[in-house]
């Protein structure tokens, strides 16, 4: 065997024993990943008294259960006092909105109905309390069934669904912010999309800011292939996970109905599995500043932050004042408002009261009397 033989088998054995240890690796980096924690709601509409709650899971998006009082908080960098600790048998009811593209691209390779049988697979994993209502976007935003705890209605409202038009995917996620503003307690916005947003008015960064004092997280599942970049096949991955990381969500992507209905099913298991941590903030007025939250747990060796800010443009003031000091503050401004309409009524009454000054007479000019000789 001649020596470039030897180098060329030498050289093969060497890129054979190479790729089989990166298979080999391969699966321990995915596990080294390991467990996660992350923030997925704050709501601070009673503030000072501030709920957060939180997800913690394995590699697989699994739900873990830890003990409640092993989970640390602080805010600023400051370690809070917690009041309440609560895990998910006392996280109550859950509010879940389905967003659901029906733009005409649903209608390729059956995608529209592998959405729905995953839509109604997530449906009936809701547990009792729990409450649910659908909106589908394309070119428009419809609120196509209100949030309702009847199991039968979401379903029949699910079935019902057609597919057509464009993709409004920010829109509708903005509506449904509007559409959760006002409802208490855990809940969250989960999207279903096979495209790119083309036509929305909304960006993602006008729809963070829309969620209200309540809070809310929003995850997403992307159906299109992420290697296109066609009108309506396209799917941007990037702005899909950004997007759902800053909202407290996550995203994932399926390719066939049963993995489809499997992130449906998993994305239920993960959210009535959550904690939930009350507190009182110790910077106690609505200052307009913003705070950030850290959560770890020891155990995990892992730790998220977010940041969220209670609100409040204007001073507060940290004691209540009563209503007789209010009266007077409150006339004390009145008399200002209507000071200057004041004096220029007593101004004018002192002109009308006064006799008018006698007007100056001027005496003829006589003419001279000269005469010329």
């Amino acid at each position: 065997m001649n020596p470039v033989t030897r180098l060329s088998r030498a050289v093969l054995a060497l890129a054979l024993a190479a790729v089989l240890a990166f298979s080999a690796l391969a699966p321990a980096r995915a596990q080294e990943a390991g467990p996660s924690i992350r923030i997925t709601q704050v709501d601070n509409s009673k503030f000072p008294q501030v709920t957060v709650y939180v997800s913690i899971t394995d590699a697989a998006g699994e739900p873990m259960a830890v003990d409640p009082g092993q989970i640390q908080l602080t805010e600023n960098g400051a370690q809070m006092k917690v009041s309440e600790t609560g895990g998910p048998e006392r996280i109550g009811p859950l509010t879940t909105l389905l967003i659901m593209d029906v733009s005409g691209s649903m209608l390729q390779a059956g995608k529209l109905k592998g959405a729905k049988a995953a839509a109604k697979a997530f449906v009936q994993q809701m547990r009792p309390g729990d409450q649910a209502g659908l909106v589908t976007f394309n070119t428009e935003v419809r609120y196509v069934q209100p949030i309702t705890s009847d199991l039968t209605v979401l379903s029949a409202a699910i079935d019902k669904l057609n597919a057509y038009e464009d993709t409004a995917m920010f829109d509708a996620i903005a509506r449904g912010t509007e559409i959760l503003k006002d409802i208490p307690g855990r809940k969250a916005i989960i999207v279903l999309t096979d495209g790119l947003d083309n036509v929305s008015k909304n960006t993602p960064d006008s729809v963070l800011k829309s969620i209200g004092p309540n809070g809310l997280s929003i995850s997403t599942i992307g159906l299109g292939d992420p290697n296109k970049s066609g009108h309506n096949s396209g799917l941007d991955e990037t702005v899909l996970q950004d997007f759902s990381g800053r909202a407290g969500g996550v995203y994932s992507y399926a390719n066939d109905p049963e993995t489809l209905q499997g992130l449906y099913q998993l994305y239920a298991r993960a959210l009535q599995s959550e904690y939930s941590i009350v507190y009182q903030s110790p910077a106690t007025l609505r200052d307009g500043a913003n705070r950030t939250l850290s959560v770890s747990l020891s155990r995990l060796g892992t730790t998220t932050q977010v940041e969220y800010n209670p609100g409040g443009v204007l001073p507060e003031i940290s004691t209540p004042v009563s209503w007789r000091v209010f009266a007077t503050v409150l006339a004390g401004l009145l008399g200002l408002l209507f000071l200057p309409q004041l004096i220029g009524l007593f101004a004018n009454r002192r002109l009308a009261a006064s006799p008018p000054a006698a007007e100056k007479v001027t005496p003829p000019v006589k003419k001279a009397n000269i005469k010329l000789k």
